[in-house]
């Protein structure tokens, strides 16, 4: 019988002498006053309290997850550390008796839902409000990239990822069922490694042809299979089914993008495209002259201690501009009031978005580029308005720690759902540290 939280005793006798282990004792204690997340993370698990093996309790789950982001570590080092280290297993609340595997660790954190962690960001931000460490009314608003783990997305490497994925399931399914399909990856293979060698358009023009047509053959033999499989029952069968005509779909957009592209040099809307048939939710991103980026847009709202008082994922690439005002109406619905003063970078400035801020209350609305704007209508003078801009810089040194400390700046989860959950997560975990420092 799965448990909301452990009874047994775990480690009393540590004390936390180590700055980070009094860190760890300060985040538990705000754990402990949010008692409710071990119920919902049970029901994340959709299990029956009454019924099965024990297993981990509610709270051991959620605090696994938040200690893994917190310290950076893989599942099998985070299972190694549960079973050394006295402060991590406190933490947890394990008794010397329980070590989870690395296995089972993967299996319940990853069955916890983003809707969970967006309740305990907006929790902890309640928590910090009430008890004055963050009071709201000053705020810094920036967005920022977080990437997937995908490699660089290139035509030909897209359509040997197509070739390869089928023929690996078709392989897989040839065992059940029995259909006429051929093995093309040696010759797929060898036509995008010359795509890759060709230091001319003109000559990838050739091989190019050649991998379309491998890749339509491979695709055509997706139709046989589900064809010899439209009477089995066996929900194997039917799942490797499913999974091979979801995988013959993203093929399908692959062919259709390439043909566009490189046969008849069309330029692709980025709405349009498939960067990755694994991942397949990612969107493109591009800020000016910079690097472009394969993941999701991230905007954030940070409050003068360092806080994230909010945090959220937009899918596609929206303008900066038009995410100010939603930023801010959901400032206002997390505390009631719309804040004093906000800064934000330059690429969210403008005449429309100065004058709703103006409008809604805000007395002080900085950009750190005026973009046509006058310093005396954002400010009510240009000491304030050097104030808030040097105020806002500070929410670059946050992106960075978030970043660079709990895995932020790039996901490794695969697909959507677990995308939101890892970011969110990362998100917990800054703010439980950032208050934690705060209260010692």
């Amino acid at each position: 019988m799965r448990q909301s939280r452990e009874n047994q005793p775990f480690f009393p006798e540590y004390q936390g002498v180590h700055r980070h282990g009094k860190e760890l004792k300060a985040i538990s204690k705000i754990l402990d006053q949010n008692p409710t997340l071990a119920e919902q993370v049970l029901q994340d698990l959709g299990s029956d309290p009454g019924r099965g093996a024990p297993g981990m309790s509610g709270e051991q789950i959620l605090r696994c997850a938040i200690a893994k982001n917190l310290e950076g570590f893989s599942y099998d080092r985070l299972a190694y550390e549960l079973e050394s280290s006295l402060a991590l297993r406190d933490f947890c609340r394990f008794s010397r008796q329980q070590q989870p595997k690395r296995s089972t660790l993967a299996e319940n954190i990853a069955r916890i839902s983003p809707v969970l962690w967006v309740q305990l960001i907006e929790q902890l931000v309640q928590g910090a409000a009430g008890s004055g460490l963050e009071k709201g009314r000053k705020v810094r608003i920036d967005a920022t990239p977080v990437e997937c783990h995908i490699h660089h997305p290139t035509d030909n490497r897209l359509l040997w990822d197509c070739v390869r994925v089928l023929t690996r399931r078709l392989g897989v399914l040839s065992v059940e069922l029995d259909f006429g399909w051929t093995d093309h990856c040696r010759r797929a293979k060898k036509r995008h490694m010359e795509i890759v060698n060709s230091k001319r358009q003109t000559q990838r023009q050739g091989p190019y042809r050649d991998l379309l047509k491998v890749t339509r053959m491979t695709r055509s033999y997706v139709d046989s299979a589900c064809s010899a499989a439209a009477d089995v029952l066996d929900p194997a069968v039917c799942k490797m089914v499913r999974e091979l005509r979801h995988f013959a779909e993203l093929t399908d957009r692959v062919i259709e993008q390439t043909e566009r592209r490189v046969l008849h040099d069309e330029s692709v809307p980025a709405t349009e495209k498939v960067f990755s048939i694994f991942e397949e939710h990612t969107d493109i991103l591009r800020k000016g002259g910079r690097k472009t980026v394969y993941g999701h847009k991230l905007l954030l709202s940070v409050g003068q201690s360092a806080l994230i008082t909010d945090c959220l994922l937009v899918r596609g690439n929206p303008a900066d501009s038009g995410c100010l005002q939603t930023m801010l109406e959901r400032q206002n619905d997390s505390y009631g009031r719309y804040p004093r003063q906000a800064a934000a970078d330059g690429a969210f400035a403008s005449r429309s978005n100065l004058q709703w801020a103006k409008a809604e209350g805000i007395k002080d609305m900085a950009f750190a580029r005026k973009r046509g704007l006058k310093v005396e209508e954002m400010a009510s003078s240009a000491r304030v308005y050097r104030r808030l801009r040097n105020f806002r810089a500070g929410i670059e040194g946050c992106i960075s720690h978030f970043k660079r400390v709990f895995g932020g700046g790039r996901c490794n989860w695969k697909s959507w759902k677990h995308f939101q959950q890892y970011v969110y997560l990362s998100v917990v975990a800054y703010n439980l540290l950032v208050l934690a420092r705060l209260q010692l």
